[in-house]
């Protein structure tokens, strides 16, 4: 029976150790003091395990090299994955969006029943508590994998302990790396496999945090912190060309902006961060130009008499008045009776291109995933395994695939921890 060593105890890497010790021998291997430590934040603590929706929306909602996916996907799909966390005793719900979660709305309940698969699985013997420090290779094959002796091992649910604490080295044949990626560091995801995968002539593309807030110049952002815009629509350009336009949710921040919009958006922004970006918030997105126009003149007539200041109270949340005010040129206490046909159409330009200062994005420890990773190039989409080193595989973040949010990205990490599973245990 083949020996299969997992590192990484994440989603992907307990998918993985629980198909491969259908047919082989597992350890999985985890630095951190228990099992999906990550998965356990995801979601708010209540873990979007994967979407419910059609096969071409799932690939659509990959937006870094969803091709890729084909084989793994396939393999193990959503409703797959549905299926086996049903049959394994976690009942199901879904929600908007066709976002699928824990019907006790706790992530902890996702952990706990791949961890009982562990446990109950005679095949696979979990350390806990300990940090590979690289893997072996003799030829062009995977042998083994040595363990850093000032980590020791712990085993979750085993009788047998012995003195395997000790060991420096693990021999095997097929390693799958399911160490992450950078976001959330604090959960362990601090980029050990890419060096891995770097020791053996693998290219990591440029990592760069995903799915996370943006930085914005405008010190207004500090006042505003807590405001929350809900449907409104955000635009952004590079130079002429429209990166991102949808409608929804925005929130402003200390440092910027975030919320459902902003977070989508920052899938689709890292190929222009050299560039020159502009941001728009688009205040009234259900009223044309003329249509707002003739909402500000009635406004106008109710509060005739009022200093200006006072006269946007029914069409803006009153955070966003002094800014809106500030940007239209107009004087806070000047009468609203001798304000202007040209002020006033200045001021409906405003309030539908609200224009922000993109100064970057928030780091990895505000980002929900890496993008970038193993260069997709050079392993194998129908096995997971590398193309350069024979009994190497991938699963999860390490990989340059990333998706949306709303479970896309924790299917992905199922998808490719299954199929990688599946080929390291049965591959020769």
């Amino acid at each position: 029976m083949k020996k299969i060593v997992v590192i990484g105890g994440g989603a992907a890497g307990m998918i993985a150790a629980i198909t491969a010790a259908d047919s082989a021998k597992v350890v999985l291997i985890e630095k951190n003091d228990r099992l999906g430590k990550k998965l356990f934040i995801t979601g708010k603590g209540r873990c979007n395990l994967t979407n419910a929706c059609e096969d071409s929306r799932f690939f659509n909602a990959v937006t870094t090299n969803s091709k890729f996916m084909y084989s793994a996907f396939y393999s193990f799909d959503n409703n797959m994955t549905m299926d086996f966390f049903e049959k394994a005793g976690l009942p199901l719900k879904v929600e908007r969006g066709d976002r699928v979660f824990p019907v006790s709305d706790h992530s902890s309940d996702v952990i706990g029943v791949l961890k009982t698969l562990i446990n109950r699985n005679p095949n696979i013997k979990l350390m806990l508590n300990t940090k590979v420090s690289g893997i072996m290779a003799e030829g062009n094959s995977v042998c083994g994998v040595s363990l850093d002796r000032e980590k020791r091992s712990k085993y979750e649910g085993k009788a047998d302990v012995r003195n395997e604490q000790e060991e420096t080295m693990i021999a095997c044949d097929a390693v799958i790396l399911c160490t992450g990626g950078l976001s959330y560091q604090l959960t362990g995801s601090t980029g050990d496999g890419y060096q891995f995968a770097k020791d053996f002539g693998h290219t990591i593309v440029n990592t760069q945090p995903s799915l996370v807030p943006f930085n914005i110049k405008e010190h207004f952002c500090k006042e505003l912190m807590g405001l929350s815009l809900k449907n409104v629509s955000f635009n952004i350009f590079s130079g002429k060309k429209k990166i991102f336009a949808e409608q929804g949710e925005l929130l402003f921040t200390h440092f910027g902006i975030s919320g459902p919009l902003v977070i989508k958006a920052s899938a689709y922004i890292h190929r222009y961060l050299d560039k020159d970006i502009t941001l728009y918030i688009d205040l009234k997105p259900a009223l044309s130009v003329e249509e707002l126009d003739s909402r500000i003149q009635k406004d106008f007539n109710k509060y005739i008499n009022k200093n200006f200041n006072n006269a946007l109270g029914d069409l803006l949340p009153q955070k966003l008045i002094t800014p809106v005010i500030e940007r239209s040129g107009i004087d806070l206490f000047k009468k609203v009776h001798s304000i202007s046909r040209e002020e006033r159409l200045r001021l409906v330009q405003v309030i539908k291109e609200f224009k922000l200062t993109f100064a970057g994005l928030r780091d990895f420890d505000k980002a929900i995933i890496t993008k970038g990773g193993v260069n997709v190039k050079e392993i194998n989409p129908s096995t997971m395994e590398s193309k350069l080193l024979s009994g190497l595989y991938f699963a999860g973040e390490i990989i340059d695939v990333d998706a949306l949010t709303g479970g896309f990205n924790l299917q992905i990490a199922w998808s490719t921890g299954r199929l990688a599973g599946i080929c390291a245990a049965e591959n020769p």
